[in-house]
Parts: structure tokens; C-alpha cells; sequence
């Protein structure tokens, strides 16, 4: 009787089909126009054949791929990707004085191809969330902020800020440290990034906010997982955000220290979070920033001491802030939200393009 009730929440979670999900048969199809429509614009462009030449071609290599696996997340964003940066290089080069309408229908229509692809990923990701919740419960703490996150939705304000995080997000009062404002802390206990994407929708995207901080990396770096993979998530994040109109923070990761070993040996943070593996993610988390147009919240700076670590007064066990270490983390939130204010919304087909584990 239980296996049967698993099977039969299984196939309940596949025949709820999010409704954006393209058919397997048709991702190839539409992938292939959209190949094809690169190939006959950039016929349009003066030096656009040459230059666009290796985005396309890797374009191809990754619609092969992926119409031998259309539900993957991972190669349906690569093959957006490339798709957007020949977008973006298409837009830095200088057209015709007469360009051809033909030209001009064909460029829109590329684009109305990518926003489907970018529907169905997002459904890619739903869909998976249903089909991980069958297997395992709930693995990405979807109904923690369940119940809270439907009450704020007939609330929404212009000026609503989510900090979606793990840990240190989570146990930051935000409603004390920051009154008046509309915060709302999304942080989860333990969670990575790949944990914080599956709920990314739900958690951030649907609570419309004007913007979001995010901060993740601390649990994937003492799980093992690869700075890559932890990039790609976060880049994925950020991608989400973008494409629904919000404004970008990405917060350092904190510095951790082992001052505080003597008291409990689980205290030793630094041999699971080895400082030299949070200084190269915080270096790449910059520069992402900084040629995405995002706001780089510098918390690591704000709290870190001159041996690198975690100054003993900012915490009591070498993670987590206490007290005094989120009063010292506030001002640098306040300036990356006040920034939020300042930008104008980041162009969403200007973005830098890396393919996924390179």
C-alpha cells in the first residue's frame, strides 16, 4: 500500500504539467529555430558571421544535448546562454542605415523564442520541485514559508527587500534591527544553494518584491560541493531575478574563525569552511557583480579581523553573528539596499555568459 501511494503521488506530480513546460518533442524544434534564426540575422549584420560563429556553434553542441534530455535544467539555461550572448553581441555592433525589415521581424521573433525557453525553465524547476517532494518529503523546505508567504501576497509593497539566505539570514531579526521596513527574511537553517533555487519562485519571485539580498555559499562550501556548482546556482538566482524584474544583492560570504573551540570542539569551523575557499568565492561573487550591474553587500569586510577570521566579539560559536556582529553587518545592508533605489533595473539582455561547470 505505500509503494502504491508514493507511485500514485508520483504520477499526480507529472500530470500537473506546469503549464509553460515546453513538450520534449517541440524543445527541439523551437531550439533549432532559434539556431536557425541566429544563422540568418547575423547574415544581416555587418562582421556578425565571423563573431557570432563559436556562440553559435556551441549553441548546437548544447541543443544536441538537450534534446536528449529536454527536462535538464542545467543545459536548457546553457543553451539560453548562448542564445542571449549572441544577442548582446548582435546589439554591440552597428547596423545598417537600411536594415531589413525581414532582419528586424526575424530578431524579434529570436527573442519571443527566448522568453518561451526562459518560461520553461522555470517550469523545469517547478516541475522538479513537485517530483523531489514525492521522493523526499520536502527537501528544499518549501512549507516552511508556506502559510507566511501566502499572507503577504495581498500586501505587497513597492518597496519590500526578501533576504534569502541560510543561517545567518535566518536568525537575523530583521524586523528589530530594521523598523519600519519592509524586509522579509526567506533564510533556511543549513541550506545550499542548490536548496535555495528550488524555492527561489515561491520564497522570492512571488512574493514581488522590488528587490533581493542574497547570501549563500557558507553550507555548500562544508558539504564539498565544487565553487563552480556553487556559482552556477547562484548565477541561476540571479538570472530568475533578473528576468522578473527585480534588483540584485549578493552578499559575501561571512568569514568564520575556531576562537571558540575550547568551549565545544564542533566550534572548529575552519577545517569544513577553510577561509581560502570563502576568500575565492567572495573574489568571484565581486567581480560577478561588477560586470553584472548587481550590489556586492560586503559583510565579510564588515566582521572579519586581521588574522581573516571571524573577530572573536562578532560571534559565539565561529559561524554564526551574534548581537554585535549583525549590528555591524546592518549598515553595509541598508547601503546595498539604498542602491536598489538608485539603479535603474539592469538591462536583462546585457549579461556576461559562462558556460555551466567551465
Amino acid at each position: 500500500m505505500k509503494y502504491f501511494l508514493i507511485a500514485t503521488l508520483a504520477v499526480s506530480a507529472w500530470a500537473q504539467t506546469p503549464a509553460d513546460l515546453i513538450p520534449d518533442k517541440d524543445t527541439g524544434l523551437l531550439g533549432t529555430r532559434m539556431v536557425q534564426l541566429m544563422e540568418s540575422t547575423a547574415v544581416a549584420v555587418p562582421g556578425l558571421v565571423r563573431t557570432s560563429e563559436p556562440i553559435r556553434q556551441n549553441a548546437e553542441t548544447t541543443l544536441a544535448s538537450l534534446v536528449r534530455a529536454p527536462i535538464n535544467a542545467s543545459l536548457t539555461y546553457q543553451f539560453m546562454n548562448h542564445v542571449r550572448a549572441y544577442l548582446a553581441l548582435s546589439d554591440s555592433l552597428l547596423r545598417p542605415a537600411q536594415f531589413s525589415p525581414t532582419a528586424d521581424q526575424q530578431y524579434a521573433e529570436l527573442r519571443e523564442n527566448l522568453q518561451k525557453f526562459q518560461r520553461h525553465f522555470e517550469a523545469i524547476l517547478e516541475l522538479q520541485n513537485r517530483n523531489a517532494n514525492v521522493r523526499n518529503s520536502d527537501p528544499n523546505e518549501l512549507k516552511r514559508y508556506a502559510a507566511d508567504d501566502a499572507k503577504l501576497l495581498p500586501a505587497a509593497k513597492a518597496g519590500r527587500v526578501v533576504f534569502f539566505g541560510d543561517s545567518i539570514t535566518e536568525n537575523w531579526r530583521l524586523n528589530e534591527y530594521f523598523t519600519g521596513r519592509d524586509f522579509v527574511n526567506r533564510g533556511i537553517h543549513g541550506q545550499t544553494s542548490m536548496q535555495m533555487l528550488g524555492r527561489f519562485r515561491q520564497d522570492v519571485l512571488a512574493l514581488n518584491p522590488k528587490g533581493v539580498v542574497i547570501h549563500a555559499g557558507t553550507n555548500d562550501i562544508s558539504a564539498e560541493i565544487s565553487l563552480n556548482q556553487i556559482e552556477d546556482n547562484l548565477v541561476m538566482m540571479a538570472e530568475l531575478a533578473k528576468a522578473h524584474g527585480l534588483r540584485v544583492a549578493f552578499a559575501a560570504v561571512t568569514p568564520v574563525s575556531d576562537y571558540h573551540k575550547a568551549i565545544d570542539p564542533a566550534y572548529e569551523v575552519t577545517k569544513a569552511r577553510p577561509p581560502v575557499m570563502i576568500l575565492a568565492l567572495n573574489k568571484w561573487l565581486e567581480g560577478y557583480c561588477k560586470a553584472e550591474g548587481f550590489v556586492y553587500a560586503d559583510y565579510y569586510s564588515a566582521i572579519v579581523d586581521a588574522g581573516g577570521q571571524l573577530r572573536v566579539d562578532f560571534s559565539d560559536d565561529g559561524l554564526h553573528p551574534n548581537g554585535k556582529g549583525y549590528r555591524a553587518m546592518s549598515p553595509v545592508a541598508l547601503d546595498a539596499v539604498a542602491k536598489f533605489s538608485q539603479d535603474e533595473p539592469v538591462d536583462v539582455v546585457k549579461r556576461r555568459f559562462r558556460p555551466l561547470g567551465k
